[in-house]
């Protein structure tokens, strides 16, 4: 599976099945990411494994970097064991995130899909860790055709969501990585359309309307694009 040089994953659990199950879970959100497991002891047993982690970190580096997210204190305690003994080049380009392990790798992931840099991949996962209500829809009609210009420079596009889950995980990530592909700040009912845990929070479902827009005047490329992106109803119908 290609990788493309991008920052690689580490999942550290004490469960083989956790690590498998996040990686699985992740993977489908960064199919060309390279997302390695390191669950459990070296004979199947609870707990962590030095050489486990030692052969993920390696797995996982492309050369340009990995984010690694443990699940317990103990599991950063083998992680920083196993960082201690590479090299001192490839030690560089390593870092534990401080993240939840599920939300962190999978918001890890996405960064790291969308060809981020290291840092800014550690901090999409720490991210995770953070909360914040979320404002609801906005009133008003579906919007047709390119993006409105307000008279304040504000430009946006209203659509209503179609596909049949709305924005859960999958069309989510697809949406903050197209918007990661672009340099404007635009916005999903005011939340930063890069950010994925904060697109998942807002709990948006077909039939909702969801107001895509930026401040930005050179931004209606990126609100047309994520716009049209949600009226095709992201690939799934």
């Amino acid at each position: 599976m290609a990788d493309g040089g991008r920052i690689g994953i580490v999942v550290v659990s004490h469960s083989e099945q956790l690590a498998a199950g996040v990686v699985e879970l992740a993977h489908q959100m960064a199919p060309n990411v390279r997302i390695e497991p390191a669950g459990g002891t070296d004979d199947g047993r609870i707990g962590t494994s030095f050489e486990l982690v030692t052969a993920a970190i390696g797995a996982a580096d492309a050369g340009t970097g990995v984010v690694v997210l443990c699940d317990l204190g103990s599991a950063i305690l083998t992680a920083e064991t196993a960082m201690d003994f590479l090299d001192e080049d490839q030690r560089e380009r390593v870092r534990i995130a401080d993240a939840p392990l599920v939300e962190g790798a999978v918001a890890a992931s996405v960064a790291a899909e969308s060809g981020d840099p290291l840092e800014t991949v550690v901090r999409a996962a720490e991210s995770a860790g953070g909360g914040g209500a979320a404002p609801g829809a906005p009133a008003g009609g579906l919007g047709e055709g390119p993006a409105d210009v307000g008279t304040s420079g504000r430009i946006s596009r209203r659509i209503t969501l179609t596909n049949s889950d709305g924005l859960h995980a999958r069309p989510a990530a697809e949406l903050v990585k197209l918007a990661s592909t672009f340099s404007q700040r635009v916005t999903v009912n005011g939340i930063d359309a890069k950010s994925l845990l904060a697109i998942m929070a807002l709990g948006l479902v077909k039939g909702d309307e969801v107001e895509i827009a930026t401040d930005d005047a050179a931004g209606a490329g990126a609100v047309d694009a994520i716009a049209d992106l949600a009226s095709s109803g992201f690939g799934e119908h």
